[in-house]
C-alpha cells in the first residue's frame, strides 16, 4: 500500500546525487539526513583569507568517494563560524558558507558547513534545514532523482 503524499512535495531517497555548481562540483553523492539540522561537505586544505574586508575560505574537495586523485578546488565567502556537534557528540567550530545546490532539476541556496568527513561514508550530508518544505524523504529508497551520468575516471 502506498501512502498518500497530500503535500504534493517531491519524494527523495535517503541518498541522492546533488550538484553544487558554485563550487564546481557537478555531482556528489549525498546522504539525506533528517536527523541532522545542518548540511556538511567534506573539505580539506582549508585556508581562510580576506577579500574586500570579508572572510573567505579556499578549500579542496574529493567529490568522488574512494577517489583521492580527483580534486575540486573552490572558494566561498564565510557566513560565520558555527559550533557543530557530530553524531558521536564531539563539537567542532566549522566555517559556514552559503551555496547553491541542484536536485531534481531544482536549485536553491543552502548553508553548508565545511568539515573533515574523511572517515564518513558520504562526502556530503544534506541536513533537514536544506530540504524542509521542498521534499519528503523515503528512507527505504535511493537515487529517486536518478543515478546521474558517470564521468570517466581521471
Amino acid at each position: 500500500m502506498n501512502p498518500i503524499n497530500s503535500s504534493n512535495l517531491p519524494i527523495i531517497g535517503w541518498r541522492e546525487w546533488i550538484a553544487v555548481p558554485n563550487l564546481g562540483i557537478h555531482r556528489i553523492k549525498a546522504k539525506i539526513d533528517s536527523g541532522a539540522r545542518s548540511s556538511s561537505l567534506y573539505a580539506f586544505a582549508l585556508e581562510e583569507f580576506q577579500r574586500e574586508n570579508e572572510d573567505w575560505v579556499r578549500f579542496q574537495v574529493h567529490p568522488i568517494q574512494r577517489n583521492q586523485d580527483f580534486v575540486v578546488e573552490a572558494e566561498a565567502r564565510v557566513l560565520e563560524h558555527r559550533l557543530v556537534r557530530s553524531s558521536s557528540g564531539k563539537a567542532m567550530k566549522r566555517p559556514v558558507i552559503i551555496t547553491e545546490i541542484e536536485l531534481f532539476g531544482l536549485a536553491w541556496n543552502i548553508e553548508l558547513t565545511l568539515a573533515n568527513r574523511e572517515e564518513m561514508g558520504f562526502r556530503m550530508l544534506l541536513g533537514r534545514e536544506a530540504f524542509r518544505r521542498r521534499f519528503l524523504v523515503d528512507a527505504g529508497r535511493s537515487y529517486l532523482g536518478g543515478k546521474g551520468s558517470r564521468k570517466k575516471k581521471h
